[in-house]
């Protein structure tokens, strides 16, 4: 099955409709997150983590142990060696 200009056509709508759709649920995405929460849905926050700057000494000791935790179980898991 040869790729004609249909296919190409395709791709094209597909990617533009794609880019759209990003496009609008940027520009509306607390109303959208909420609405999906409404639903049932828990979106949560993509990279954001908790503001490091109002965490009190306890918890930033607490999540300084948990990523330091982290880093060992990769370098165990990868065969690294431990930088220092």
């Amino acid at each position: 099955m040869a790729i004609n200009s249909n296919h190409l056509t395709g791709f094209v709508v597909g990617v533009g409709a794609a880019a759209l759709g990003f496009y609008f649920y940027k520009k509306n995405q607390p109303m959208v997150d909420a609405w999906l929460e409404s639903q049932g849905i828990n979106v949560g926050t993509s990279a954001a983590g908790p503001d490091l700057a109002s965490l009190s000494t306890k918890d930033l000791i607490s999540e300084k142990e948990r990523l330091e935790d982290m880093i060992a179980e990769r370098e165990i898991g990868s065969g690294e060696t431990p930088k220092e």
